[in-house]
């Protein structure tokens, strides 16, 4: 990342640090512009994998990438048995850098474009779902005579009936429990998408639960 390479100061940029970043190869700019932490990790690491295997060692040999290196590297994890799932999101990682890179025209075109992909299986999920006798059992295991209990009725609830995610579970807060036209409704913020907020229609039987935490 740009933090990374160089330390820059609270107040204002230096002469030298101007210039410095300024230098910076567009391949670390991109990651450097992934804004979620999870999936900036996650890419470097695909992207330093791709690199490990095509035997480049500078940020900018990746400018000699074609279309054959891509395929290869994708028979090579198909031969690694990783999931299609794994393999689809290498092979987009490897597609943003390139996609960033057209745009700085550091390179002509996106060789992984055109590159087959793995089939995803879009219609079924992979988690195990509950059955509705296995998802009250679950609800009515934390005891009602104890805060701990209630709040734990209530982190239940919230993931039971609206299907939220955990890190939407663990920043949801008092406020954000809204009355809309007598319809009680929580809007919270997803971290991948900063800019907007989604709201869910709280079902009556969660909010005993939720207002007693």
């Amino acid at each position: 990342m740009v933090s990374d390479l160089i330390v820059i100061s609270k107040q204002t940029l230096t002469p030298a640090q101007f210039s410095n970043l300024a230098d910076v190869p567009p391949e670390l700019e991109w990651l450097g512009n992934i804004t979620n932490k999870k999936t900036q990790r996650a890419y470097k690491i695909d992207v330093a994998e791709f690199m490990l295997f095509s035997g480049l060692h500078e940020p900018t040999s990746l400018r000699t990438v074609s279309q054959s290196h891509v395929i290869a590297w994708r028979k090579h994890l198909e031969l690694c048995e990783l999931s299609h799932a794994s393999i689809r999101r290498k092979l987009s990682a490897l597609s943003s850098l390139f996609d960033y890179l057209c745009e700085r025209n550091a390179v002509a075109g996106n060789p992984v474009d055109g590159v087959k992909r793995p089939m995803a299986n879009g219609n079924e999920g992979s988690t195990p779902a509950l059955g509705d006798a296995q998802a009250r059992r679950l609800l009515e295991a934390p005891p009602l005579d104890t805060l701990k209990g209630v709040r734990d009725r209530a982190i239940l609830a919230s993931l039971l009936y609206h299907g939220i995610r955990r890190e939407e579970l663990c920043n949801l807060r008092v406020r954000d429990m809204q009355s809309r036209q007598g319809v009680i409704s929580a809007s919270r913020e997803s971290a991948t998408r900063s800019a907007s907020s989604r709201c869910t229609r709280r079902r009556s039987d969660s909010l005993p639960n939720i207002s007693k935490r």
